[in-house]
């Protein structure tokens, strides 16, 4: 295993890759709690605070995928830098009206907005650059995985870091740490990606996909990730109701724990391992173990055990993700990855969204287990999602119908 990831790592280029996608990507791991921290400090509600945090989030997933096409039209050289310049010049603005109170709360709002419209793509940017770098099948895959289970530990870190902000200085220190984060990582990462390994669409001198071509032909990797998303998502609320209902709801840093863990161990293992299975077919498994494993946790007697219920769902979390964006890359074209990837990673967080806010509804009317048992549906109904007839990738031009 440590031999397949090392040579992922010598890769000529991964180095300069992979540093500074690290350094930006933890921008967003702390992110999230520094605003919602700051916002409640400064507007003395929680429920203001919420509705800032939901305008930011809702306003950079439905942008993520157009932010992603610039990058594929323009070149990462181009479209990244101006990004990653607005959305930490909004961080910073951001930390200076909650620094103390009395900024207006329609201002609040408006700086949330603008930190969605502006926030970089640094994920799909990344994997697309994973992808121009490294030509053979398994050991890209290799370099997916481990991508994948760092992003997912610095979205652990991330928020222990500005929690620890928050305690020694004011929670507004975070954003600025954000803006200090994001910058110097996102234009890094820009000048490691080359122009000439993918010409933009318009030098072609053909009209790029529509993005409904680009969704009828990765419905599988789309459903999958969006599915995982809702799982996930519903889970990590319900297990908070859980612990509470348990005597303690800070005990959900176990499961919380356990779930990372074993999307740790799974994601190194999986990209560690030779597969026979074609993308496709492996998805379709995975998903499904995924979802077996989160209705399983409907069994738990107590936090203790749904913590032990967590690691099989974790185990499987990291590859499905990865498996969705190594199939995507699959079927897009080149000047087509970032776009592609930028719309899986939406998926996944529309679908967390989405299913929080059910799931939170569902808690007052619904016993827990079922509670938990409805979590793992949208799951399972991604692993009957296929990709339709022979597999073929999104050619400049080309308008494939869903």
């Amino acid at each position: 295993m440590s031999s397949s990831y090392a040579t992922v790592l010598r890769t000529p280029g991964a180095a300069r890759l992979f540093v500074p996608a690290l350094i930006g990507r933890l921008s967003y791991g702390t992110v999230s709690l520094s605003l919602l921290l700051a916002t409640a400090g400064a507007t003395g509600s929680y429920a203001r605070a919420g509705w800032v945090m939901a305008v930011f989030s809702v306003v950079s997933v439905l942008l993520f995928p157009t932010r992603a096409g610039l990058v594929d039209r323009y070149g990462p050289r181009r479209a990244l830098p101006p990004m990653a310049a607005g959305y930490a010049a909004v961080l910073v603005a951001l930390a200076a009206a909650t620094w103390t109170g009395g900024t207006p709360y329609p201002v609040l709002l408006l700086l949330a907005v603008a930190a969605g419209v502006f926030a970089p793509p640094l994920g799909p940017v990344t994997r697309a650059r994973w992808s121009a770098l490294i030509t053979d099948p398994e050991l890209r895959r290799r370099a997916y995985s481990l991508d994948t289970v760092a992003e997912e530990l610095l979205y652990v870190t991330g928020p222990l870091l500005a929690g620890l902000l928050a305690t020694v200085a004011r929670p507004a220190v975070g954003l600025l740490l954000s803006a200090a984060l994001v910058l110097p990582g996102t234009l890094a990462l820009a000048l490691t990606a080359h122009r000439a390994e993918a010409a933009p669409a318009q030098a072609t001198g053909q009209a790029a996909p529509r993005s409904w071509a680009l969704i009828g032909l990765a419905r599988q990797p789309l459903a999958a990730a969006a599915g995982t998303g809702a799982g996930l998502g519903a889970f990590g609320l319900l297990a908070v109701v859980f612990a509470d209902r348990c005597g303690g709801a800070a005990d959900v840093a176990w499961v919380e724990a356990a779930l990372a863990a074993g999307s740790a161990v799974g994601g190194l293992a999986f990209g560690a391992v030779t597969w026979r299975a074609g993308s496709a077919t492996r998805l379709t498994v995975l998903t499904l173990g995924l979802g077996t494993a989160l209705a399983l946790t409907a069994l738990a007697p107590n936090v203790a055990v749904l913590a032990l219920l967590a690691v099989p769902a974790g185990l499987a979390v990291a590859p499905t993700l990865t498996t969705a964006y190594l199939l995507t890359d699959e079927l897009a074209a080149p000047e087509q990855r970032t776009r592609a990837g930028a719309m899986v990673n939406a998926a996944f967080n529309a679908g967390g969204s989405g299913a929080t806010a059910l799931a939170g509804l569902l808690t007052a009317r619904v016993p827990l287990p079922v509670c938990l048992l409805l979590a793992a549906a949208p799951v399972l109904a991604a692993a009957l999602v296929r990709v339709g007839g022979r597999a073929r990738r999104v050619t400049v031009g080309q308008e494939l119908a869903a």
